[in-house]
């Protein structure tokens, strides 16, 4: 390969990597430094330059201007640097050509493999400014295969892998399944971004709903808080800016198509949509949908502890199967929720 190919190669090979020409030359120019000194064993300061153009490689021994030489490789007389042009000073440094004969071609294993390593580290670099932007967002992934219980997700320009404990149990993750995921975390690796995918972060669900609900990504309504049991169940707090606009209406969508869409994707996980408050009395009534409660009493503000007495027949209902309702409802409030049924309370007054 001459020079003018080698030229034509690398602007074609940063065109189609969208890598900056002048780190690729700049690295090509190092690796051509270093490939000198190693061929022709030298101690002197080298510097080369190649034309973006012409592709024409030039290599100069650099001196420093001096009134006494005491090392040639590295020091140039006055006298002797205003020969080459007299406008050089003291302390200037001066650049005589020296460049060997075939010197690309000698030099050329060196140089590729440097161009090669750059290339990689620069495409790297690319790749990681990509997805830490979408760090705590959506993507969309295309399912590969299972390894052992993870499993290999193709993500566009990489792949990852979806650990056991990000994935859904409901999820089936057959080869070319198309699912969303939540971007947990992109970390920098010495051979690539290692990004984190989740399918069960509370994340994954707010992020859907945004792109479902224009209300929210609008700003006009809110998602105050999430508590959730991935495959199972979401309590999600909503409140809208606008008194015009019911917050939970919105997240329902009309004949509830909204709300469908994300239960779909989140593959049938059933979506409590209730009703944000800063009274923490009207907050923790609404968590507990679909149940219904008679009253909510404040045991404790400061370590936030409440009782809930609701109807005989609406206990199971509140508490939930295997404490979920109460479990997330206490999750989504910050508060801890004691829940007694009306004749439980009466058993205790007696008591009492």
């Amino acid at each position: 390969m001459n020079s003018v190919e080698l030229i034509e190669a690398l602007k074609a090979i940063v065109q189609e990597k969208g890598i900056d020409e002048d780190i690729i030359f700049n690295a090509l120019e190092s690796a051509l430094v270093a490939a000198y000194k190693k061929n022709y064993g030298t101690s002197q300061n080298v510097k080369v330059t190649i034309n973006r153009e012409t592709g024409e490689i030039h290599v100069y021994a650099q001196k420093k201007v001096v009134e006494d030489v005491y090392d040639n490789l590295l020091e140039i007389s006055l006298e002797d640097a205003r020969k080459i042009d007299v406008r050089y000073n003291l302390d200037d440094v001066v650049d005589i050509e020296i460049t060997p004969k075939d010197f690309l071609r000698a030099s050329a294993q060196v140089a590729k493999q440097r161009v090669i390593q750059e290339i990689r580290e620069q495409e790297r670099k690319i790749l990681y400014e990509e997805f830490i932007q979408k760090e705590n967002d959506i993507i969309t992934g295309i399912v590969q295969k299972k390894e052992n219980d993870k499993v290999l997700v193709d993500i566009g320009k990489t792949e990852t892998l979806l650990n056991a404990s990000e994935q859904m149990p409901n999820d089936t993750y057959s080869h070319g399944e198309r699912l969303k995921f939540y971007v947990v975390e992109v970390k920098k690796t010495t051979k690539g971004p290692n990004i984190i995918i989740s399918r069960t972060h509370p994340g994954l669900v707010k992020r859907l709903f945004e792109l479902e609900v224009p209300e929210i990504y609008e700003g006009i309504v809110e998602i105050k808080s999430i508590a959730r049991e991935a495959g199972s169940r979401t309590k999600i707090a909503v409140h809208s800016r606008d008194e015009n606009v019911d917050a939970t209406g919105a997240c329902v969508g009309p004949k509830g198509v909204r709300v469908q869409n994300v239960v779909n994707e989140l593959r049938g996980e059933k979506i409590d949509i209730v009703k944000w408050s800063k009274d923490p009395v009207e907050f923790i009534q609404n968590a507990l949908s679909p149940a219904k409660v008679v009253s909510v009493e404040i045991i404790d503000e400061k370590e936030r502890i409440a009782r809930v007495i609701v109807p005989d027949y609406q206990l199971s209902l509140a508490i939930g199967k295997e404490g979920q309702n109460a479990r997330l409802a206490a999750k989504l409030t910050g508060w801890k929720i004691d829940i007694k049924s009306e004749s439980q309370v009466q058993e205790l007054n007696k008591e009492e």
